[in-house]
């Protein structure tokens, strides 16, 4: 079919959904690049003024659950217009915002809980619904997007800010993403095949044929007595939480502190905040490439690699903290960190059903901002309490150990079942 699974249709969806997300990014991003000039309007201290960030991380974990019902529900088009509308609301509502106090609620209700939220785990569980050959690559380019951003709009929305004012420049995106997001939207109207024919089955739709609809049915069968991995969905999904959560703190340390480290070894916030964009960079190659490889070796071993590198690349933090080795570093952490989120969506894609892929994944997805905002604090705490990095270091790399522990184990049940461990729900597709 011209607009089914692995089409032409399917890549330039992907091509809408790769903008998409790339745009909804501003939520994360902006609002790190105007705190000094929010602050000094508003005449607060940093923490004060930092408090957005942390309503909006929060709003953006909460509403991702949301999102992903409604996007099983009603299809990926109607959360990405919500966002549009609590992106640009909230752009604009920002801007005009008297106070720290409404500019923080805001980032928390409409940039973070009903905007940026719609524009990343319900549009990477849409795009593991319309790929089977080449899902993990699909999956991979999509979820760039957010990296994308990261590099992509801080350098403009600080030009703006210098140029304009930081109230006039909120307002601005607020009606790009207005203007974009809606009509892009309306792109995504249509359901993937595999949920539309399932939910003709069940119905008893005429409209599909006795013989498809027989297989179906059977097929949700097998699937509703389905445990995946040997075990039920809900332990299997409590295990992915606890694993998005663990590899996020172990990322979060260089992520959010690295700015922070080379101050502190007196290189200055300049050389850090240019490793932070390298590692942001070749994050964006390291999820291609793991898209590529988890094509061929699956999701479970791809998070199983992610996570052995990613604790390689923190080893490395210890014993080299000069300014060359500290690049080089920052250039292999981005590489080897950016395929282990997506890798979650692949696993929920290979063992649930279509139908429950939405709220799943971004069950998963807010696990791991939670990891980070936990792994970004907990740093810090690490740090006031010992004077070093070091120690902190050390802990994401606990951290990173009980991932690993996590991939293994699952790696090893899915070896014991039938097929060594074909993903069942694709092995039925």
């Amino acid at each position: 079919m011209q607009d089914g699974i692995d089409s032409r249709y399917a890549w330039l969806r992907l091509s809408v959904t790769l903008t998409l997300m790339t745009i909804g990014a501003t939520g994360m991003f902006v609002i790190s690049v105007a705190l000094p000039a929010v602050q000094a309007d508003f005449g607060i201290d940093r923490s004060s003024v930092s408090t957005s960030y942390t309503l909006l991380m929060i709003g953006f974990g909460l509403g991702g659950i949301l999102m992903g019902r409604l996007a099983d529900r009603f299809g990926v088009a109607v959360p990405v217009a919500i966002g549009a509308v609590g992106l640009g609301g909230g752009f604009i509502a920002a801007g005009l915002a008297p106070g720290i106090v409404s500019f923080s609620i805001v980032h928390g209700l409409l940039i973070g809980l009903l905007g940026t939220s719609a524009t990343f785990s319900p549009l990477v569980a849409d795009t593991s619904l319309w790929f089977e050959r080449r899902r993990g690559l699909a999956v991979a380019i999509c979820a760039s997007g957010n990296y994308l951003g990261g590099a992509f709009w801080p350098p403009i929305v600080q030009h703006y800010i210098e140029t304009v004012g930081w109230r006039q420049t909120y307002m601005g995106i607020g009606v790009m993403c207005l203007l974009t997001m809606l009509p892009l939207a309306m792109l995504l109207r249509r359901r993937p095949p595999g949920v539309v024919q399932a939910a003709q089955a069940v119905q008893g739709n005429t409209a599909a044929s006795p013989v498809a609809a027989a297989a179906l049915s059977s097929q949700a069968g097998q699937t509703a007595q389905l445990r995946p991995l040997g075990m039920s969905p809900a332990a299997l999904q409590t295990l992915l939480c606890i694993a998005g959560v663990s590899c996020c703190v172990a990322m979060a340390m260089p992520q959010v502190h690295i700015v922070a480290y080379c101050s502190d070894l007196g290189f200055g916030p300049a050389r850090g905040a240019q490793m932070l964009a390298l590692m942001l960079g070749f994050g964006v190659i390291s999820r291609l490439a793991s898209g590529w490889i988890s094509d061929r070796i699956g999701g479970l071993r791809t998070l199983l690699l992610g996570s052995i590198l990613q604790g390689l690349a923190l080893l490395l933090f210890l014993p080299f903290d000069g300014l060359a080795s500290l690049y080089v570093i920052s250039a292999l952490f981005g590489l080897f960190q950016g395929g282990i989120v997506p890798s979650y969506a692949l696993i929920i894609r290979e063992n649930f059903p279509p139908s429950e892929a939405g709220g799943r994944v971004a069950v998963v997805i807010s696990s791991t901002l939670l990891g980070m905002a936990l792994g970004g604090w907990m740093s810090g705490a690490v740090f006031d309490y010992t004077g070093s990095y070091h120690a902190a270091f050390i802990n994401g790399v606990a951290w990173n150990l009980l991932n690993l522990t996590i991939a293994i184990l699952l790696l090893r049940r899915a070896m014991r079942l039938p097929g060594r461990g074909l993903p069942p729900v694709a092995a039925m597709a």
